[in-house]
């Protein structure tokens, strides 16, 4: 096991009703006018941007909305963000929705009081010294971002999708009621599913010894959420089943499932150039696509990983090679997939094989030629590899 520092200090408040609490929240963080950050008006026609409104006028808390967040958030809203919270002197930041909602308040809260370009963060080019403060009510579980100190957000010239971390961003405190999940599409629920699946799953597969502790975690939370997701399938207003599935997108991104081993992300940087190329592919789509087929070359490669997932997680029984193993679990991996109605390859999302190179092209241009530390060695013949058997 690694050397770690573990950081949460979010204060998640969870349960039915918990977004009338928003407005004594934020005056308890020292909000005095707040940019309520939003997406495609779901939270109005649901009555909860009301409802957050109407909490943040009991505290006198001023606010000023700023809708119209994408799924796959773009820069060209972060920069509109950045100059509506100067011009109109905003010092709190609080998205209500999902990751792209959070992701977007997140960049924009960073780049406030940095006098350069925010882009420059992701690029790597500028570290984050300042952010204002961003607390969260969240609808949509999925990303984890309610939890964490990290956005992605893509760049329209390019179309480069890029993940920025720093524990400035970090939410102050998140808001999680159940009850918000169950009008969600039923194919929303099932994208949240697969990413914070493979939230952990970019954690699970290291190199590093000796981590049985972190293993079981992300065993038992991985089996969980497949239960559950089973639950929400059959009964969508189930909500005892909802609020594990929400309290799971949170613990499978907060770090817990990555203390003391080096991480992955791999599968995650090549879901990145899909939905960047194509941003009506839902991340999630995306992921429920890469993941198997990058687990399918780890299983010829490097499979000793994806055999114990197979075992744990999947009941594999032991008998075989770890090659044998680990491909079983895999088919067992795209038939929970098929259950939540999940594509199945990159071809079924449109695209097609003169995509390849475009694809391996971005990914090494945005991730370095060659990529060593990780589960295993990057480099453009692995990837497309990892590609061809996606698509």
């Amino acid at each position: 096991m690694n050397n770690f520092t573990f950081f949460s200090p979010t204060k998640f408040v969870f349960g039915k009703g918990v977004e009338n609490k928003t407005g004594d929240l934020c005056k308890q963080f020292g909000a005095n006018k707040v940019l309520i950050v939003y997406g495609g008006g779901s939270v109005v026609r649901s009555g909860l941007l009301a409802r957050v409104e109407e909490s943040l006028k009991t505290a006198n808390i001023e606010y000023v909305e700023f809708g119209g967040i994408q799924p796959n958030p773009i820069d060209t809203k972060v920069y509109e963000g950045i100059e509506l919270v100067r011009k109109e002197n905003i010092d709190f930041i609080l998205p209500v929705g999902g990751g792209s909602a959070i992701d977007t308040a997140k960049a924009i809260a960073v780049g406030v009081p940095y006098e350069g370009d925010f882009w420059d963060f992701y690029l790597g080019k500028a570290k984050v010294k300042a952010a204002l403060p961003v607390a969260t009510v969240l609808t949509i579980p999925a990303a984890g971002s309610e939890g964490s100190g990290d956005s992605v957000i893509t760049k329209v010239d390019g179309m480069n999708k890029l993940g920025l971390g720093s524990e400035l961003m970090r939410p102050k405190f998140s808001i999680m009621n159940p009850e918000l999940t169950m009008t969600l599409p039923a194919n929303q629920t099932a994208y949240g599913i697969v990413d914070m699946m493979a939230h952990i799953f970019e954690r699970y597969f290291t190199n590093t010894k000796n981590v049985e502790v972190t293993d079981r975690v992300a065993e038992g939370l991985l089996i969980a959420i497949m239960n559950e997701a089973k639950k929400v399938v059959a009964n969508p207003q189930d909500y005892e089943a909802r609020a594990n599935i929400m309290w799971s997108g949170t613990i499978a991104h907060n770090g817990l499932c990555g203390v003391g081993r080096a991480e992955d992300w791999m599968t995650h940087c090549m879901e990145h150039e899909v939905s960047g190329l194509n941003d009506k592919i839902a991340h999630g789509a995306g992921l429920a696509v890469i993941f198997p087929a990058w687990m399918t070359f780890m299983a010829k490669n490097h499979p000793y990983k994806v055999a114990q997932m197979a075992e744990r997680i999947f009941n594999v029984e032991h008998v075989g090679s770890d090659e044998e193993i680990a491909l079983k679990g895999i088919a067992k991996l795209r038939e929970f997939f098929a259950i939540l109605n999940m594509p199945k390859s990159l071809s079924e999302l449109g695209f097609v094989k003169s995509d390849i190179d475009t694809l391996v092209r971005k990914f090494h241009q945005n991730n370095g030629e060659k990529i060593e530390g990780v589960y295993y060695t990057m480099t453009p013949e692995v990837t497309r590899a990892i590609y061809e058997i996606a698509l």
